[in-house]
């Protein structure tokens, strides 16, 4: 069973940084999406940024663009590590964040799709338990 483990979630202040990691294991595919999504309280799941790791094409929401930046490891057999970097964090940037990895068949072509669907429900991958981050103004 593939599962996402996220980590690197805090409370820091409005303009700080944090960097979340995400490591996906036993994937059944070598390359694949890989998301990260937010929940606020009292909001929907956002996507935020993903990578498609074959090619390293990425997806930012434009919230985030020129503050966030996705990044990963080279995979090796059997693990992918994503990070995200957040830079001058806002209270806006509170919530729950979740990794989560496609079910097989991701390409470069389809990242967008997968964000903008895995924003809507869960079918269309593997999720993480979450990591908190907290923004205080």
């Amino acid at each position: 069973q593939v599962q996402p483990v996220e980590s690197g979630g805090d409370s820091v202040q409005a303009g700080g940084s944090l960097k979340l990691s995400c490591v996906v294991r036993e994937h059944t595919s070598t390359n694949h999406c890989i998301g990260w999504f937010r929940r606020a309280p009292g909001n929907e799941r956002e996507a935020v940024v993903g990578v498609y790791t074959g090619t390293g094409s990425t997806y930012y929401a434009d919230s985030v663009k020129g503050r966030f930046t996705i990044s990963q490891d080279n995979a090796t057999n059997t693990a992918n590590t994503v990070y995200l970097q957040m830079n001058s964090l806002k209270s806006d940037d509170t919530g729950m964040y979740y990794c989560a990895a496609d079910k097989g068949g991701c390409t470069a072509a389809g990242l967008k799709l997968f964000m903008i669907v895995g924003a809507r429900g869960d079918e269309v991958g593997y999720w993480g338990q979450g990591t908190q981050v907290t923004v205080s103004s």
